[in-house]
């Protein structure tokens, strides 16, 4: 027998289930999904449905009607919190697909503001642990040498908008050596348990997927000119529950700390972008791109028929899937347990609707 309550009822029904649901989120929020969880009377979830669709802001078609340059602008607002990565992800896209060749300093660059980005993402999450003061100095330096604190729009078709200011480098390098992760709260094992197969089958990557054991990462599997000489090591866990995903964040934020400072160490001069022509035209055709985001694999795959705008332009944005196993994951956890569990699960309400 089960029974459904609003969120907030305080009646209990022994020997009966309740279906709670958690959301959806008022669409004003960035995102809204809705979370349903079916409860024992002992306070233990025992299944749980995400339900997205709530709010569809039709990015997708609306990327139809813009030219590639535009694209972009809309391109790094389904994750506020990976800006730069999203806009890197189409600007791959046009630029494979015309074969343009983009200046090694541009490469290096775009490689160095991806870490950065990652930092600056994963210590959103870890704010718990570290509070804010690393990750707005991380902002801070991302903001200087783009312009921008939430939407870089820093990435063009064929490089970069601009170079970094003078004296910019040596900022970061002063930022970095600052930043510390912390350690995550031993009081996180055996909660929230997504395991490995379960993982593959959701589609679930980046620190969540690696933390079930799931080896995989594009700065090594498929890297980018800018990774191919650096040292990248997937920080992978088998455990999978919420310390071994919180661990994982901690020891990424290192990670893309020392990756930076090779970043750093082997930026060449030169030229940020390429000359383009007035109308940038893709040529007839298809291709698939993807980067190694902060919450895991965001992909764009581009389909032109030789014009100034996209005949399709389709997204594969992380949390999308990796929203969807936390029905693996709720069940068996008490609901006493569900901030911490959630917590841990590091994940954008608002690229599941783009």
């Amino acid at each position: 027998m089960e029974i459904t309550v609003g969120v907030g009822a305080g009646a209990r029904h022994l020997g009966v289930d309740r279906v709670v649901d958690l959301g959806p989120l008022h669409p004003s929020a960035h995102g809204a999904y809705r979370l349903r969880l079916t409860v024992r009377d002992d306070e233990v979830i025992t299944a749980a449905a995400p339900l997205v669709g709530h709010l569809h802001r039709g990015a997708e078609k609306l990327f139809e009607v813009r030219d590639y340059r535009q694209v972009l602008t809309l391109a790094n607002r389904h994750d506020w919190l990976a800006a730069f990565c999203n806009e890197l992800a189409v600007a791959l896209a046009v630029e494979r697909m015309t074969g343009m060749d983009v200046p090694p300093r541009a490469q290096a660059l775009r490689v160095l503001l991806c870490e950065l980005n990652r930092i600056m993402a994963h210590l959103v999450f870890l704010a718990p642990l570290t509070g804010t003061r690393d990750r707005d100095a991380v902002q801070a330096v991302l903001e200087e040498a783009t312009g921008g604190r939430i939407h870089f729009m820093a990435n063009r078709i064929g490089g970069l908008r601009e170079d970094v200011p003078a004296g910019w480098t040596g900022r970061v390098r002063e930022v970095l050596s600052a930043v510390d992760p912390g350690e995550a709260p031993e009081g996180l094992a055996g909660l929230g348990v997504l395991h490995r197969d379960a993982a593959l089958a959701f589609g679930v990557t980046g620190p969540v997927g690696r933390a079930s054991g799931v080896n995989f990462d594009l700065r090594r599997d498929d890297p980018l000119p800018g990774y191919r000489d650096l040292d990248v090591r997937p920080v992978v866990r088998a455990e999978g529950d919420a310390l071994a995903r919180v661990r994982c964040l901690v020891d990424e934020v290192r990670q893309s700390v020392a990756l930076a400072g090779q970043c750093l160490d082997r930026l060449p001069a030169g030229p940020v972008n390429l000359r383009l022509p007035k109308a940038v035209k893709a040529p007839e055709g298809s291709v698939y791109t993807w980067v190694e985001a902060p919450l895991g694999t965001s992909g764009v795959h581009l389909a032109s028929r030789g014009e100034k705008t996209p005949w399709r332009l389709k997204l594969r944005t992380p949390s999308f899937n990796n929203v969807q196993a936390l029905s693996a994951l709720l069940p068996g956890t008490k609901v006493a347990d569900l901030p911490a569990v959630l917590g841990s699960f590091a994940v954008v309400v608002g690229d599941i609707d783009k």
